[in-house]
């Protein structure tokens, strides 16, 4: 179920970068038929990773995720013909395996979990941050691949987190019932909408390959934090496994470093060809909006 899932938020997101690519002035994507398929995928998708939440551990279930990159490149240089270079390869490499090395020293679940005030407690900081990360990447606005990040991340915290509180549902069925339980499915509706809405947004000139590393990355941890800090998970082998886990860290930041760099290198080398090449006979010289729009 975790490998399914990951194929399919893989091909949503490349039909969400095709949308945002083809989108105008207007962001309205919901007009594209081809946006709903991306809903029914992400759909898709998340049923998927409830059930598998069901069955296994936050802590094995949030890891295979990040399969989602793995798929996505080849998928997209088969199916639509974008092929990734050497650098975003290496930074999806690094950032995969630094992030399954981070999640697999995480420790089994514990039995506990968060009562109602630190659910209340963890809905706030949730908000909070993907405030601050979507505001920050509105005044990133001039700067296409570090606006993708930050909303990437933004999106990320808040898939990350509708993960935690799946879990918080699917633990609590038994005891509280369906009916019990609906603020926490409210939280879960709204943080997956939220991140759904995030991540297309980011998709809009950052490409697919730095903005889906960051989803892929910045979900499972910070669910991983939350299980560490509220479902008494902790790292595996002590001092020394708390340090390989930190180095995992270093190398996951490394590819998606690699990757912006990478995409932000791309629009540069773009940019100077667009305004290298000459225009057409008699034309007039483009003016700032058909600047912004070419």
């Amino acid at each position: 179920m975790c490998l399914a899932s990951a194929l399919a938020y893989a091909g949503a997101a490349i039909v969400q970068e095709r949308v945002a690519e083809e989108q105008g002035p207007a962001f309205v994507p919901w007009r594209r038929p081809a946006w709903w398929g991306a809903v029914s995928l992400n759909g898709s998708g998340a049923v998927l990773h409830v059930l598998a939440l069901a069955y296994g551990p936050l802590t094995l279930v949030q890891p295979l995720g990040a399969l989602t990159i793995v798929f996505a490149l080849p998928m997209a240089a088969l199916l639509v013909g974008r092929k990734a270079g050497a650098t975003a390869w290496r930074g999806a490499l690094m950032a995969t395996v630094g992030l399954a090395g981070l999640l697999a020293l995480t420790g089994s679940p514990g039995n506990g979990g968060p009562d109602a005030t630190e659910r209340t407690l963890l809905v706030i900081v949730t908000g909070a941050t993907v405030f601050v990360l979507a505001g920050a990447a509105l005044a990133a606005h001039r700067h296409p691949a570090v606006r993708g990040g930050l909303l990437a991340a933004a999106g990320g915290v808040a898939f990350g987190i509708a993960s935690v509180f799946t879990k918080i549902v699917t633990q609590a069925l038994g005891s509280r019932g369906l009916l019990g339980q609906i603020p926490d499915l409210a939280v879960v509706a709204v943080l997956a909408v939220g991140g759904l809405l995030l991540s297309q947004a980011s998709y809009r000139g950052a490409g697919l390959a730095a903005p889906l590393a960051t989803v892929t990355v910045v979900n499972p941890v910070a669910a991983a934090a939350v299980g560490i800090a509220l479902f008494g998970e902790g790292f595996r082998y002590g001092t020394a496994g708390t340090v390989l886990a930190l180095s995992c860290g270093v190398v996951a930041a490394g590819g998606l470093i690699l990757l912006t760099t990478e995409r932000m290198r791309t629009h540069a080398t773009a940019s100077e060809r667009r305004q290298a090449a000459p225009g057409p006979a008699g034309a007039e010289p483009a003016g700032p909006e058909a600047a912004r729009h070419g």
